[in-house]
């Protein structure tokens, strides 16, 4: 492989220009080669803000014509059926945003189209790839290997409605409309109302579903759906015991999402920053009480990066092969699996 990574854009709607295209633009590792987008004036206009000499109509001419070492396919999440089995097919390594799908029954035949190729497909969940999540992650791991301040408790994850944009929409262009794309077909065992409420919930919630298992670093089930709406409960096989709280409170102008893992005698906390505040990243607190020890706080300083950035240099990284990708499409399919799980609980369907 060349010394920068060749990406290709499937999309440049407004996550497609905030989240990711500006991120990978800067990045020295790799190079943005060409997008695909269907809006011909909005793919002009972002191509020449961000110095990129090809465009195209369809993803497929992009594929046919272009060497790309992985596509970044920023799409809403009901129309990965559409889009993602003919990027599968080129048998280079796809980024798609979070969910994986609308629904399970397109999320399966995703993961099993996926399997028939030589490709694979990381998903996006930012939160992982913010600084102070991968700090926290790697001394969670330690902890656990080290015992030295008992086993892992409990793991308290809190979701306030804000402003999570957080300036982070300056500079985008906008275009005419996704227009009558086609979507896919709706989960084929729930009527409108809950499919309504299962999209609300794997829209939203799904990264905090999806953070606690990767800080967790196992797998869990849903035990409780707090009727109100407000939390969720599960439990590992290890014991170790999990609560969501979604929109306790709202804020105005701030963004006070967090996470708490518990051990016998001490915690990591993190507080993560608005998803597209720039240059910001989470922070991570340790508190340690061991046992005949003096107990102690310790906050590292995180370097000036943010997740999106964060997770752009990782994408690059796993197609390098220098690590493995952040979230696979086969573990997103855990979070459509504990979403259904809550809804049955909620609603009884």
């Amino acid at each position: 492989m060349a010394d920068k990574v060749r990406i290709g854009f499937c999309g440049v709607g407004f996550m497609g220009q905030q989240a990711h295209l500006r991120n990978y633009a800067v990045l020295d590792e790799c190079e943005v080669v060409a997008i695909a987008e269907f809006d011909e004036e909005k793919r002009r206009r972002v191509a020449q803000k961000h110095n990129i000499k090809t465009t195209y109509a369809t993803a497929a001419e992009m594929l046919e014509k272009e060497k790309l070492d992985g596509v970044v396919a920023s799409q809403p999440f009901n129309r990965h059926g559409q889009v993602l089995p003919e990027l599968y097919a080129a048998n280079i390594p796809i980024f798609t945003e979070k969910p994986l799908a609308a629904s399970i029954q397109v999320a399966e035949k995703l993961v099993s189209e996926l399997k028939k190729h030589s490709s694979w497909h990381m998903v996006g969940y930012h939160k992982r790839s913010d600084p102070a999540t991968m700090c926290a992650k790697a001394e969670i791991e330690r902890l656990k290997e080290t015992k030295e301040l008992g086993k892992m408790t409990y793991i308290r994850a809190v979701m306030p409605a804000g402003d999570w944009v957080a300036k982070g929409d300056r500079g985008f262009i906008a275009g005419i409309g996704s227009g009558e794309l086609a979507l896919d077909p709706p989960s084929e065992d729930l009527s409108k109302e809950a499919y309504d409420e299962y999209m609300g919930f794997v829209n939203y919630y799904i990264h905090q579903v999806n953070l606690i298992r990767h800080l967790l670093g196992e797998d869990y089930d849903v035990t409780y759906a707090d009727p109100n709406g407000y939390l969720l409960v599960g439990k590992t096989k290890s014991g170790v015991t999990i609560n969501l709280e979604m929109n306790p409170y709202q804020t105005s102008v701030d963004w006070q999402e967090s996470a708490k893992v518990c051990f016998e005698r001490g915690f990591v906390r993190l507080n993560l920053p608005a998803p597209l505040a720039v240059n910001r990243p989470g922070r991570v607190t340790f508190f340690k009480d061991p046992e005949g020890g003096v107990p102690s706080y310790y906050e590292p300083q995180m370097p000036w990066d943010h997740a999106f950035y964060s997770q752009a240099r990782n994408f690059v990284r796993a197609i390098k092969g220098e690590m493995k990708p952040m979230c696979t499409a086969e573990e997103a399919l855990k979070d459509m699996v504990t979403a259904r799980e809550y809804l049955k609980l909620l609603k009884g369907v």
